[in-house]
């Protein structure tokens, strides 16, 4: 008992020390190109960019869509995420499917089914234009493409946060009386909280990156992934690299700060 007490106390074993530094490898590989766009960009030429103002029209048109796309994905996707996790029924398996089935979809691809089923000449797309919310060319375009790569991350992320929430809570505050409604905000949500946060900065960050679906639906406005895309096939390295820069920049910092929110 006292020598497998002592190989557990032991902070790296031969076993996680081979697997720590297999996994080194892979942190390594994903580490070394954010640190050589990093050094190689002049920061003249960043803060240069900054001064951009089809840059910086870019950056507000990238961050309003992902965080419009982010905020309607958490008010179908949140009810949506406990009801998959707390209810067996039929054809769940399927609908499981359907909500994951954009995450393995090329890019391109998605863009032409979102255009297909939305465009103005849709029936569906008819009605939204009517209200004034055409996606061809135009902002709401570019939050459709972000809402439908992005939404399936949030559902999964908070569907397994409620998983991991013990249904006695909510039993027992049933039986005090309180309605289901109730229960899920003062039980429920508060609980499974980390996880809808963890969701929606995942859900912000796939937004933010997309570009290939936005490309087909909604070229313009620009949007600052597109941006880097037209100058980089334009222009040549050069001059992508201090707008690629500055979204590295600004996604890490944001990144950082939700998930120092997260761990309080």
């Amino acid at each position: 008992m006292t020598i497998g007490c002592d190989v557990l106390r032991r902070p790296f074993p031969a076993f996680f020390l081979s697997f720590s530094v297999m996994g080194s490898l892979l942190i390594l590989a994903l580490l070394v190109p954010l640190v050589v766009i990093l050094i190689s960009s002049s920061p003249a030429d960043v803060v240069k960019s900054l001064r951009d103002s089809e840059v910086v029209g870019a950056i507000i048109v990238s961050m309003s869509a992902a965080t419009l796309a982010t905020c309607i994905a958490l008010i179908f996707g949140v009810p949506l995420a406990y009801v998959f996790a707390r209810k067996e029924f039929r054809l769940k398996s399927l609908l499981e499917s359907i909500v994951e089935f954009p995450i393995v979809v090329p890019h391109s691809v998605a863009g032409i089914m979102i255009l297909l089923a939305y465009h103005s000449r849709t029936p569906i797309g008819h009605i939204l234009s009517n209200l004034g919310v055409a996606i061809e060319d135009s902002f709401w375009g570019i939050t459709a493409a972000m809402l439908f790569v992005s939404a399936p991350i949030l559902v999964s992320t908070v569907r397994a946060g409620f998983s991991l929430v013990d249904e006695s809570y909510e039993h027992v505050a049933r039986t005090l009386g309180a309605s289901q409604l109730k229960v899920f905000f003062t039980i429920s949500l508060p609980l499974a909280f980390r996880s809808v946060l963890s969701g929606a900065i995942l859900t912000w960050a796939r937004s933010i990156s997309e570009v290939g679906a936005i490309l087909i639906i909604a070229p313009y406005p620009k949007s600052a992934a597109v941006l880097v895309l037209e100058r980089f096939e334009a222009f040549g390295l050069t001059a992508a690299k201090p707008l690629t820069v500055l979204l590295v920049v600004i996604s890490l910092a944001i990144f950082v700060l939700l998930r120092l929110i997260t761990k309080r």
